[in-house]
């Protein structure tokens, strides 16, 4: 099940951004020491009393000179469209203004709960200012400072009340991916020469297809799947032209829904440092990841060049060292016949579980290899493993201290694991613990 999106919504100059930033804050689900891995601020996880949820902050899309309220109109149509929960923010400082209630009329339009924070409440004497924001209709207004942290607790609690119960999800034996990359490097037209029809428009006008589409099909030896073509993922009109970057979090919405994600590249125009903004947020997302390389037909060839192009993979995006790679062209249908069974073998190792048995005999093995690590005098001892969870696979580590385990060590175990283990195509969380 997908996480829950709250929207962080607001006139400018409220706070919206600095809010964001502190409810984000440290609780960003994965800090990868890879190059290559970036974050959009503009959409972010984050966390509250073990809820997991998606953050958007509006604050971030940029109009160039349009007047406010026509940014503040994108705002809400936006968040409006995407968000299970919106939180509104205002300011205390500055009191109640006519663009409050503005988008508080515009929010009365919607069917999404509301949450009204009252920003800039820095002290305990501007508390009573808050009490005019009840003529908004939005509720209780929870005084809150961005800058310095206060009554977010009370906000957080409000907004998980929110949540979409999460309702038992009947057994789909259909594996669910979505097709990703930047524009322009044949999604779309891979889409269509998997099903066999023009199911959607190709053009070589970027950001052709407006809207991500799910389609079921069944493939000839009868296993099941769900498309998501995330190929423009930009809604229709003037205000979504203009928050070009807001894609990126529709992309992402469609990431998490998958079980895998086909991450496009175009062998014509080789990889480009979007490339690996886009893989990043697969990556950071934990799903199970296919790196399709297309148009491999428009480019000239030798012996070597599959093997040069996969190497510049290897070395342009070292955090998806996992990840198989495979050479299609959309236009002629060449390889596209191995993309199913890819799917369903990476999400297998997407769902595998080890025993703790056979996990702890390989960790043993790759220490008597490679003894652990000193520092000032101090080893590390490593206890035992044991894995927690799937999609991803993750695994516990029990050690005598956390901060003995440099991070080269921990990837040679990872690598141990994946050597002893098939765990192509889907990422490995090592979490490391002190042994009580």
């Amino acid at each position: 099940m997908s996480s829950p999106i709250v929207a962080v919504v607001g006139r400018p100059n409220v706070g919206k951004s600095t809010l964001f930033n502190r409810i984000v804050g440290d609780r960003i689900a994965i800090v990868e020491d890879q190059p290559g891995v970036t974050r959009d601020r503009l959409y972010a996880h984050a966390e509250w009393l073990n809820y997991d949820f998606r953050l958007i902050d509006t604050g971030g899309i940029e109009l160039g000179d349009a007047p406010f309220l026509t940014e503040i109109r994108a705002q809400v149509d936006l968040a409006i469209d995407e968000a299970d929960v919106i939180l509104m923010v205002v300011s205390g400082r500055e009191g109640l203004t006519h663009d409050d209630e503005v988008v508080a009329k515009m929010l009365y339009k919607c069917e999404k709960p509301v949450v009204l924070a009252v920003n800039k409440v820095d002290n305990p004497e501007m508390r009573s200012e808050v009490y005019d924001f009840y003529a908004l209709g939005m509720g209780e207004p929870h005084p809150v400072s961005g800058s310095h942290g206060l009554g977010l607790g009370d906000v957080l609690d409000d907004v998980v009340a929110h949540f979409p119960d999460e309702a038992a999800e009947q057994d789909d034996p259909a594996v669910r991916f979505s097709i990703i990359g930047r524009p322009n490097v044949g999604k779309s037209s891979i889409v269509n020469a998997i099903l066999g029809e023009d199911r959607m428009i190709v053009s070589n006008i970027q950001g052709t297809t407006r809207d991500a589409i799910d389609t079921r099909f069944v493939t000839n030896d009868d296993d099941e799947f769900v498309m998501v073509d995330t190929a423009g993922i930009r809604k229709r009109g003037k205000v979504y032209e203009n928050t070009e970057r807001y894609a990126v979090m529709r992309a992402m919405k469609a990431i998490d829904d998958s079980q895998v994600v086909l991450m496009v590249l175009d062998a014509e125009t080789g990889i480009q440092e979007q490339d690996k903004h886009v893989a990043g947020y697969a990556h950071e997302a934990g799903k199970a990841l296919i790196i399709v390389v297309n148009k491999w037909d428009a480019i000239d060839k030798d012996t070597h060049t599959m093997t040069d192009f996969e190497n510049l993979i290897r070395q342009d995006f070292k955090f998806l060292d996992y990840a198989p790679i495979v050479f299609v062209s959309a236009k002629t249908g060449q390889r596209l016949d191995r993309l199913p069974q890819m799917i369903l073998d990476v999400n297998a190792n997407h769902q595998k579980r080890i025993p703790s048995s056979h996990l702890n005999d390989v960790l043993m093995d790759a220490i008597a290899i490679n003894p652990t690590p000193t520092d000032n005098g101090r080893r590390l001892r490593v206890y035992y493993a044991t894995q927690v969870a799937i999609a991803p696979p993750t695994f516990v580590i029990f050690v005598n201290d956390p901060e003995l385990m440099h991070f080269s060590y921990q990837r040679f175990l990872e690598n141990q694991i994946r050597s002893s283990f098939d765990f192509s195509g889907t990422p490995l969380k090592l979490i490391i613990r002190q042994r009580k």
